[in-house]
């Protein structure tokens, strides 16, 4: 071996061989049982930061350890490049805007560029170390998840779970689409609350509102029932200050009677309860906005403006009237589109509207047969399916995504479905054949929306199933569908993509998408908060952080986080993490200088000390073990780390080096029982270590137990194989007061400023009957650690003892 790991040259070449022999090829044809992952696809977007570093390692721990265990581990790879996401980024990279070129021009721009950044991400996995079957790598906007979207669109559809519908729906002006609830944020802002006088025969009546520009939607105005100052005006009208119009004053008992003066005017839309008013008491609709966030023409002075000059505007025009009687400076919450932080807005348009409100106790009745990996994140996935007030809107008035697969007659407004046979179908690209079904009308228009980028991610268990069937047979009455083993995914998205996938199998198949979801937390910023690309707050790039440092240096500092918590960048955990590969290359080191015997095991006496060891060797595993099938990474490696620099180097080496160095002072018996010993132990810490570190386990596995292992990489060797259960007790309690002997002997050699090396003439041990017992069949062992010359034993009633 090498004096020192060269991590860069040893990492390329360990690459290539993990290529050259498939190590991470899944097992397709189920001859093992399965271990099968839904990764999260990132979004292709730009670059990634160490915070996705931080989450995918993760996942790849679970599934090194996953394959070690004997599962054919199915982990394939997806790339978001399906979205809004996609779309802002090529248009500011080319510096191009879709409006003026047809869909599949704009569309084949985003999947060269997106090809572009996939490579680069592909390639700094690859370099992390994740052990990816990048045989099974899609992206989802290609055309098996077009397929998969439009024909799970079709079964929901024919089952009755979608409709289309002209509705209010939750519009991004800036976006310029509609938007999910699941994609709404909430926002601290500054505003004004504003007292305006309405007209009501010769009498003003005040009302108080946030948004005066939308005074032209203004189409009732409510009032409490029980309120006594203003029943008596029921079924009145009232005079619209600017604008001269009247509207209906109405009792509604959802209105606060002691907010403002009591008053509450209904626009369409201003928010949610504008919409629910409108409903209820069958209002007229009376837009203010266009879809591009502009106020349109009929709204007179106001013309052209935007949100924040438009009310600017009207407040100026009122105030030159008179009707303003009142401005307070506020600061409120207000709903933001996640992705943009604009405010949303509330128009109506036609859409295509998943059905969930009414399914919500199956939904959730769906997430308590799933496990949940921390138990306590499942409450927040329950508290955000009871506080729902959306059904799911689908579409998406954008121009990169997966198309509808549908027709509208102009006619009678039926709505005509491709057939499975044609997709996946672009039907603005492809016009429909024939008459309408209903009406035989030839006036027939393709749908121009697209879906929800969520609508393919959620199908994401269906994408990796498809990889092991004919994704034609995924839906459909006669079709079934096997629960994937684990989702691996972050708090932050729980409401979507958890939330969604869990919509969309439990409507198709009446299942859960995966038995397991293991929910990891974010990493954060020296400022604590998240970490992202959109922040700008990335302390190190991954490319970067990978020349200074080992991917198995930044991967042990991943998995120094706790299931389901956020946690900072720490480069301190780095450097703890580069003297780790620092300690293990040493200690390799030092055992090949000790080769180990030709026989397999010793059958007779291994000696107290490597019964010792061995004992704590299978009392660590055992808890690695369990650790690490309920997914918690950083407890089980903190379990191995505790064997391998306290029990095995700081102790067990130490007591061992007098053997290896003076073995005519013992038989070859025991020694060669401890050189068995040693290597043995060392084959299962590099096994308690593949998981985390893959480079340097691997060069050590290649360069000292590949020649006598069947297995040709340290990833495909078994636990079960090499983690045999030791269970010496009674070895223990000798070796424990062994090192209680050398603790004490340190203490003095410390205290008297002499090397811990130094000869001791006589070493007098003052101990129990027991403990003499035990100590004297150790003799060699206590003089080596202690480099006493000789022993005496004195009884007394505690260990103690004196040079």
């Amino acid at each position: 071996m090498e004096q020192k790991y060269d991590h860069i040259r040893c990492e390329k070449e360990i690459q290539e061989l993990w290529q050259k022999l498939s190590v991470y090829a899944a097992d397709t044809a189920h001859e093992k049982e399965q271990f099968s992952i839904d990764t999260p696809p990132p979004t292709v977007s730009g670059s990634l930061h160490i915070g996705h570093i931080f989450s995918y390692t993760h996942t790849d721990i679970i599934a090194r350890y996953k394959r070690m265990t004997g599962y054919s581990v199915v982990y394939p790879f997806g790339f978001d490049d399906n979205g809004l996401a996609t779309e802002r980024f090529v248009e500011k990279k080319r510096n191009i805007t879709p409006h003026g070129m047809t869909r599949s021009e704009f569309i084949a721009i985003c999947l060269e560029e997106s090809q572009i950044a996939e490579k680069k991400f592909e390639d700094l996995w690859q370099k992390i170390g994740l052990s990816v079957d990048w045989s099974l790598c899609y992206s989802t906007i290609d055309e098996r998840s077009r397929y998969i979207s439009q024909a799970s669109f079709i079964d929901l559809y024919k089952k009755g779970f979608i409709y289309r519908k002209y509705e209010p729906s939750l519009y991004c002006t800036a976006c310029r689409t509609a938007v999910a609830q699941a994609e709404l944020d909430d926002a601290d802002k500054d505003s004004q609350f504003i007292d305006i006088a309405f007209k009501q025969d010769s009498q003003d009546l005040i009302i108080s509102t946030t948004r005066p520009e939308l005074l032209f939607s203004c189409v009732a105005v409510f009032y409490h029932p029980d309120d006594t100052r203003y029943n008596h005006l029921a079924g009145k009208t009232i005079q619209v200050p600017h604008y001269n119009f009247t509207v209906p004053l109405l009792a509604e008992d959802t209105v606060t009677i002691d907010k403002g003066t009591g008053l509450v005017m209904c626009c369409t839309f201003g928010d949610k309860n504008d919409i629910l008013w409108f409903k209820k008491h069958n209002l007229v609709y009376k837009p203010s906005i266009a879809h591009d966030g502009r106020w349109l023409e009929a709204t007179g002075v106001l013309a052209g403006l935007k949100a924040l000059p438009a009310r600017e505007k009207i407040v100026e025009v009122l105030t030159e009237l008179g009707a303003v009687r009142g401005i307070k400076k506020i600061s409120h919450a207000v709903t933001v589109h996640e992705r943009c932080k604009k405010e949303i807005e509330y128009l109506a348009l036609s859409q295509w509207f998943l059905s969930v409100l009414d399914h919500k106790k199956r939904f959730i009745d769906a997430a308590e047969q799933i496990n949940w990996y921390p138990e306590f994140m499942k409450s927040r996935y329950v508290n955000w399916v009871e506080n729902l007030g959306w059904d799911w809107c689908l579409s998406r008035q954008r121009f990169y995504g997966i198309p509808f697969p549908a027709w509208h007659c102009q006619t009678c407004q039926e709505i005509i479905l491709a057939t499975p046979e044609q997709l996946p179908i672009d039907p603005q690209e492809k016009p429909f054949s024939g008459s309408c079904p209903n009406c035989n009308s030839t006036d027939i228009t393709a749908d121009t929306d697209v879906m929800d980028t969520w609508n393919t991610s959620s199908l994401s268990p269906y994408i990796v199933a498809s990889f092991a069937q004919d994704k034609e047979t995924l839906f459909g009455d006669t079709t079934t569908f096997a629960p994937l083993s684990m989702r691996p995914q972050a708090h932050d998205i729980i409401r979507t993509w958890a939330f969604y996938t869990i919509v969309k199998a439990s409507l198709h198949h009446d299942t859960i998408p995966w038995k397991d979801i293991v929910i990891s937390g974010h990493v954060l910023s020296t400022a604590k908060e998240k970490i992202s690309k959109s922040q700008g707050n990335s302390p190190l790039e991954p490319e970067n952080l990978l020349k200074l440092y080992s991917a198995d240096v930044i991967r042990y500092w991943t998995a120094s986080g706790s299931l389901g918590q956020d946690t900072a960048f720490s480069e301190n955990q780095l450097k703890i993490g580069l003297k780790l590969t620092i300690k293990l290359w040493n200690a390799f080191k030092f055992m090949t200088m000790h080769p180990t015997p030709e026989t397999v095991e010793n059958q007779g006496n291994l000696g107290a000390i490597n019964e010792w060891m061995l004992h704590e060797l299978s009392q660590t595993f055992a808890q690695f073990t369990q650790y690490i099938e309920k997914y918690e990474i950083g407890l089980a490696l903190a379990t191995a780390e505790k064997f391998f620099w306290t029990v095995f180097c700081d102790n067990y080496i130490e007591l061992i080096k007098n053997q290896l160095f003076n073995p005519e002072k013992y038989s070859k018996q025991e020694v060669d029982a401890t050189l068995w010993s040693l290597h043995h132990a060392g084959l299962c810490i590099l096994q308690m270590y593949a998981p985390y570190m893959p480079y340097i386990t691997e060069v050590l596995y290649q360069e000292i137990y590949k020649a006598r292992c069947k297995e040709l990489s340290i990833h495909t060797t078994q636990l079960v194989d090499i983690q045999k259960p030791y269970i010496y007790a009674e070895s223990v309690r000798t070796i424990e007061l062994v090192l209680a002997v050398a603790e004490q002997v340190r203490k003095i050699k410390t205290e008297k400023q002499v090397s811990l090396k130094t000869e001791l003439p006589e070493l007098i041990i003052a101990c129990t009957q027991e403990q003499k017992n035990m100590l004297e069949q150790q003799s060699l062992l206590i003089m080596g650690i202690t480099h006493a010359q000789a022993l005496t034993f004195n009884l007394a009633q505690e260990l103690s003892v004196s040079l």
